[in-house]
């Protein structure tokens, strides 16, 4: 640990240039003598560290506004952050796509991208679909590798904090992949991994329908349904990462594996896959009795999942999403019968990203990285003890 005095230069120009950016970011094109007052630094303080952040590249002059002239003299010096200055990758992996987004550094999404993967794939084949994904999205916008300055990367199972997938049945190959390792060859910037339904909590949370609350589940219904949960607005991933992971509560019983709820034949559906429990949705949605049957017992079981989820975090909204979400009619019953299960019911909504979710909770995941070097104070200290 490194020793902290309140005479270490270099500490006080990060915290320095940290509060400058932060009060530049908020503001609307400031002069210097907004920024003074914003932040409480000299006037020589702040011009100086303006100075360094123009010369960074994360700062320029902007232009006066119609009404930001002085009566007599030249207009004020007026200043902005670049967020032009860098650029953010949020990577959805899945079992059918791999989808891209690229955004500014003020997490504006300037292009997208998105290219089928056969559920089959091994995990060679899926990331080289990532790399090729990558290459192509950045070919199209004009923007070179070396702008990026973090990634995120959401896909299905257990993600430890280094980004290794410990567990993952949804992918070939995929358990034990040293994900983020392998990813950080192919960028010269962080790469930050996480479980698909975490993202999309996230994602909800920032720009999806759940804005405005800061105790949320969101649950990714599919075959192997999967949940990720924010408390006080701070994603809970568990002490291994596998908080949410409700998809594992049939081992609790043999009769609730997906393989024989979905099944209409009494044999247990083989192969169970994505295509197969398409078919059985469908054959529900147009009347047929052993499908609808089969759906009703999939619906059932994804009910006590969330439920015993609900009970346990008490949040105040659920969020639906995920392939089965529109297909199954999932809201209605999950309403109905968490009003039955759950001491104190919390709301229930379908997601408004869609399957955009999963992207736009890693791109998140990206911005929150970059932001927590460019703009937060405690971090500045924080890293120095």
């Amino acid at each position: 640990m490194g020793r902290l005095t309140g005479g270490d230069p270099s500490l006080l120009r990060r915290i320095n240039s940290t509060v400058v950016l932060h009060a530049l970011r908020a503001a609307d094109s400031p002069t210097l003598t907004d920024l003074v007052r914003a932040t409480g630094l000299s006037r020589p303080t702040v011009e100086g560290v303006v100075e360094g952040l123009i010369e960074a590249g994360l700062v320029a002059e902007a232009a006066a506004g119609a009404g930001a002239t002085r009566r007599q003299g030249r207009p004020a010096r007026r200043f902005r952050f670049r967020t032009e200055a860098g650029h953010l990758l949020g990577i959805e992996i899945g079992p059918h796509r791999v989808a891209a987004l690229l955004s500014d550094l003020g997490g504006r999404v300037r292009d997208s991208a998105q290219r089928p993967v056969a559920e089959t794939a091994p995990a060679e084949e899926r990331l080289e679909q990532v790399r090729a994904l990558v290459t192509e999205l950045l070919r199209h916008s004009g923007v070179p590798r070396s702008a990026l300055r973090a990634v995120g990367v959401a896909g299905p199972g257990i993600v430890e904090a280094d980004g290794t997938v410990r567990l993952s049945t949804a992918l070939p190959g995929w358990t034990g992949l040293r994900l983020g390792e392998r990813l950080r060859r192919s960028f010269r910037c962080p790469v930050l991994v996480e479980n698909d339904a975490n993202a999309a909590a996230v994602a909800e949370h920032w720009q999806g329908a759940a804005t405005g609350s800061d105790d949320i589940v969101f649950v990714l219904a599919g075959l192997s349904p999967g949940a990720g949960s924010l408390i006080g607005g701070r994603l809970h991933r568990g002490f291994g990462g596998a908080a949410g992971e409700i998809g594992a509560l049939h081992l609790l019983g043999r009769e609730a594996r997906p393989e024989k709820l979905l099944s209409t034949t009494g044999t247990p559906l083989h192969p169970l896959d994505e295509e197969q429990v398409g078919a059985v949705f469908a054959a529900a949605r147009e009347g047929a009795a052993q499908a609808r049957a089969a759906v009703d017992r999939f619906l059932r079981r994804l009910v006590h999942d969330v439920a015993a989820l609900v009970l346990a975090l008490d949040p105040e909204l659920v969020v639906i999403g995920g392939r089965a979400a529109g297909p199954a009619g999932v809201l209605e019953p999950l309403r109905t019968e968490l009003t039955r299960y759950c001491l104190r019911p919390p709301r229930v909504v379908l997601s408004q990203l869609g399957e955009a979710a999963i992207a736009t909770g890693a791109l998140r995941l990206a911005l929150d990285h970059v932001e927590g070097e460019l703009f937060d104070v405690q971090g500045a200290v924080t890293s120095r003890q």
